[in-house]
């Protein structure tokens, strides 16, 4: 009987070369090594599919929600955690300070704060006040995968298709953790922070 991972780390990449490569770093520099790292590349063109692990999955989307449900669909760890391509792991030590959370109380949803680039750091507010937004960055929650169950991604948002799964998520989880420490580093530049307008408008 093959033991589950802990941790499912999905990342979602294409044609982001130099960000791939600092997201792979930060993995292989945590001290903790539960977890499976699960690759989709949408047909890089720019050098991307040379440093990829054997096992990504490389082959056309329909966009960045289509690749994290392959992602998903891939999964086999405990835990999901969403860390697409120019993202890192805030420090080595990360997983293995929620892998104590995890021991202590199993929850269905973990979530913590977020680092950007450029060195901002943006404190979580309350899951509990959902309605205002996200409460903090996608790569800095962690999802029980036997809760996800058929849940997915709805491909139809192209900027708040994270914050509509999270709703719907968050409408099944039992518990809920809060980690008071940095997960991720958010790489900011993306589409979310470039649509703005158009982002609040999906949220809503």
């Amino acid at each position: 009987m093959t033991t589950k991972p802990l941790f499912s780390i999905v990342t979602i990449t294409k044609n982001n070369l130099d960000g791939f490569l600092n997201t792979r770093k930060s993995l292989q520099q945590q001290s903790f090594n539960d977890y499976e790292w699960i690759v989709i590349d949408g047909l890089s063109t720019d050098g991307t599919r040379e440093h990829l692990p054997e096992s990504a999955l490389c082959e056309e989307d329909s966009g960045i929600y289509d690749a994290m449900n392959k992602g998903i669909a891939r999964s086999n760890g405990n835990y999901l955690l969403f860390l697409n391509a120019g993202d890192m792991l805030s420090d080595p030590d990360i997983l293995s300070t929620l892998s104590k959370t995890i021991a202590a109380d199993t929850p269905d949803f973990i979530y913590g704060d977020a680092l950007e680039t450029g060195g901002y750091y943006k404190k979580a507010y309350s899951h509990l006040k959902l309605d205002r937004g996200m409460f903090t960055h996608h790569q800095a929650m962690l999802y029980k995968r036997a809760i996800i169950g058929t849940l997915r991604y709805d491909t139809g948002y192209k900027i708040a298709g994270d914050y509509a799964f999270t709703r719907a998520f968050l409408d099944k989880a039992k518990s809920v953790s809060y980690v008071p420490a940095s997960v991720c580093i958010f790489e900011t530049g993306g589409i979310s922070q470039n649509n703005m307008r158009r982002g609040r408008i999906e949220q809503y």
